[in-house]
């Protein structure tokens, strides 16, 4: 898959991911926020919990698939990033957060796996 394949699958993925959660109920803040230390696909309130979304697509399960690739390196990034957009945005400080992942394989089907707390830093 060339750069531009992948990235469109990336922002189809996304796109998808969104629509799962906000038919979970959740409601979003903020999408692909970008600063020096990282990226943060999605920021969204679950109820009064700001969560803070990884979410990732793979076109195959080989190497452990989409949720296998949120390493530990990659885990720091978004620490990083959420660090930084709790900086930039006082407003949000006010409520918990957690870290969940949106993991979505191509086939069968786009199957979409939502995990809850998948991590911690």
């Amino acid at each position: 898959m060339d750069d531009r394949h992948r990235k469109e699958a990336g922002r189809a993925g996304e796109t998808a991911a969104l629509a799962h959660l906000e038919r979970a109920g959740l409601r979003l803040v903020l999408r692909n926020f970008r600063c020096k230390g990282g990226e943060i696909d999605l920021v969204m309130l679950d109820g009064a919990t700001l969560v803070f979304v990884e979410v990732r697509y793979r076109s195959s399960e080989e190497f452990g698939g989409a949720a296998a690739s949120v390493t530990w390196r990659k885990q720091r990034r978004l620490a990083n990033a959420a660090e930084y957009l709790l900086l930039a945005h006082r407003e949000l400080r006010r409520y918990p957060a957690r870290f969940d992942v949106v993991a979505i394989a191509a086939a069968p089907g786009h199957e979409v796996n939502w995990i809850k707390s998948a991590f911690t830093v």
